[in-house]
């Protein structure tokens, strides 16, 4: 009997039925807000096998690619063919605010005055009982929306969940190419959705109403940010990968980066009257979400130190500030540490494993480790994939052993590429997956490297290195550090600040005065091209290998007389 599947559960193919029949079949949530009709887009799923057994695409799906298909318009044609399937969204696991700092001050934008409702000097509604606010990442891979009593301070609940996004591509340039071909609406659509949908969720939980909800605070990179504003992206990926916004500010005709709706115009549903604020960018793709981690580690009042901040994700972001500059700069790393481009790879949700050790016997081979692999799972159930830090453990593992070398070559055989690592579910690592890895880490590896370098400062200076992101929370930073992924900044320097981003959009929906704070910041920030360093493509290269990076950045001269008169005076 040929079997549809997903997970470890199937149902009999049967032809004429459609993915959503499935999903209801074997308890699969698959949203959906039109009743099936094709109309709300929101039921994407990832055909993993048995594509060539389903339908051509209804018209409702013209705006889908490669493996993704509605689930309400997926109807099966043949039943020879084993499909499997799954849902787009897939529960993430939460990555609280760490060691995020940050301005503590309570002077949100809507308050309450008596019996009414306030922004300012305006009032937009009647008390009901309720003031909150929403605060929202927007990641290229995940979303996270906390939701604030903005009467009390106090974090309602907080909830993540993957970008809907996906489909348009796992990163950035390939959703503004995306746009440019399915044409403006499709990803804001489904990302706006999205986050009605889980609103209207912990509505439901919570028991309030959604009209309750008066403002949203937006930290995203430069192209989800304006994604969602409904803004024009294409000038984003095309050089100087200015958006309109930024081209616009630096030409005169904007204040500044920040971005200002009407919530309900964009397709939020909460008050009538609820604002929605873009927090502001600081250049390029070093966008909102960077700036959000500012606030919330609280650069400008850093006492001396010199600190540096990653951002670490599908586009990383690193910040350092030392003396009175602040240099920044954006590392396009790509999805690989994030469920992409590696065979097994998936986000850090239940079934990936994200902590790997080696029990060595002493001999290696390129098809077995010569021991015994221990890994721990997300949800502790058996393992489905790796996330990135277990990838990041693996790599560490790997080269600790001499099992692989720093080019990602295995070393006792080239030509074979699979290590067993959780072979019962025949969970496999290849040197495919080793290369996109080394070049992702080269991306990150350069950021770092150039912006320390700009500044004048080596790795053993930094006084605080900052890992920001849901993604770096849970990587060990000693592996990270001995694979090239992090500068060679001492291990006890090193502060877990969870999810900065949401941090510091939660820190502008609570304090009207930090957002005008931030938005002057960003207008001092030295924003730095890492392709017109003359040597990128060099240090590119390098920073492919598995290997730390040299202790000694050869910092400009004047950079380091700069540095050495900061730390005499």
């Amino acid at each position: 009997m040929t079997l549809v599947r997903h997970g470890g559960a199937a149902g009999a193919a049967v032809i004429g039925r459609t993915l959503f029949d499935y999903a209801d079949e074997l308890a699969v949530e698959v949203p959906t807000s039109c009743r099936r009709a094709g109309r709300c887009h929101e039921c994407v799923v990832e055909v993993s096998a048995g594509l060539e057994a389903l339908g051509p695409r209804a018209a409702a799906e013209s705006f889908l690619r490669g493996p993704w298909r509605l689930a309400c318009q997926a109807a099966l044609v043949r039943d020879d063919v084993e499909i499997a399937f799954a849902p787009l969204r897939r529960r993430t696991r939460i990555v609280t605010l760490g060691g995020a700092r940050g301005v503590r001050e309570h002077a949100p934008a809507v308050t309450r005055r008596g019996d009414g409702v306030w922004r300012g000097g305006e009032r937009i509604d009647d008390y009901r009982g309720r003031i909150l606010g929403a605060a929202i990442d927007l990641g290229t891979t995940t979303v996270v929306l906390d939701l604030v009593d903005l009467e009390t301070g106090e974090s309602v609940e907080t909830v993540a969940f993957e970008n809907p996004q996906r489909f348009g591509g796992s990163d950035v340039m390939t959703r503004i190419s995306y746009e440019a071909e399915a044409g403006r609406g499709a990803l804001q659509g489904a990302a706006i959705a999205a986050i009605d949908r889980e609103i209207r969720a912990l509505a439901r939980r919570r028991r309030f109403a959604r009209r309750a909800i008066y403002e949203f605070v937006v930290a995203a990179n430069s192209t989800m940010r304006d994604v969602l504003f409904g803004y024009d992206v294409q000038s984003i990926g095309q050089r100087p990968y200015k958006s309109t916004v930024e081209a616009e500010w630096r030409a005169g005709a904007r204040a500044g980066t920040a971005l200002h709706a009407d919530a309900w115009a964009l397709g939020l549903r909460a008050n009538r009257r609820a604002a929605a604020y873009g927090l502001p960018l600081i250049a390029s793709h070093v966008g909102a979400d960077a700036a959000a981690c500012l606030l919330a580690i609280d650069i400008e009042n850093r006492g001396g130190e010199t600190v540096m901040l990653v951002d670490m994700g599908t586009n990383t972001e690193v910040v350092a500030a030392s003396g009175d500059r602040i240099v920044a700069a954006s590392c396009p790393a790509g999805p690989a540490f994030e469920g992409g481009l590696v065979e097994f790879g998936m986000p850090a949700a239940d079934g990936a494993i994200e902590s790997v050790t080696l029990e060595s016997s002493g001999e290696s081979s390129g098809e077995s480790a010569g021991g015994a692999f221990s890994f721990r799972v997300i949800g502790g159930g058996p393992p489905e994939g790796m996330c990135g830090s277990g990838l990041i453990d693996l790599l560490a593992e790997l080269r600790r052993h001499g099992v692989m070398t720093a080019k990602g070559v295995f070393a006792a055989d080239r030509r074979r590429f699979a290590i067993p690592v959780a072979a019962e579910r025949g969970i496999r690592f290849s040197k495919e997956d080793a290369s996109n890895l080394g070049q992702a880490k080269a991306a990150n590896y350069c950021g770092q490297y150039i912006v320390l370098r700009e500044l004048g400062v080596d790795p053993a200076e930094v006084d605080r290195l900052f890992l920001a992101g849901g993604f770096a929370t849970y990587v060990d930073a000693p592996n990270a550090a001995a694979i090239g992924l992090l500068a060679p900044v001492p291990p006890e320097r090193v502060v877990k600040a969870g999810n900065a981003a949401i941090a510091g959009a939660r820190i502008a929906l609570l304090s009207e005065p930090a957002r005008h704070r931030l938005e002057r910041l960003v207008e001092t920030v030295e924003h730095v091209e890492l392709e017109t360093a003359p040597d990128f493509f060099d240090l590119f290269v390098d920073g492919c290998q598995f290997k730390p990076m040299p202790e000694r950045v050869a910092a400009p001269a004047a950079g380091r007389e700069r540095a050495a008169r900061r730390r005499t005076a």
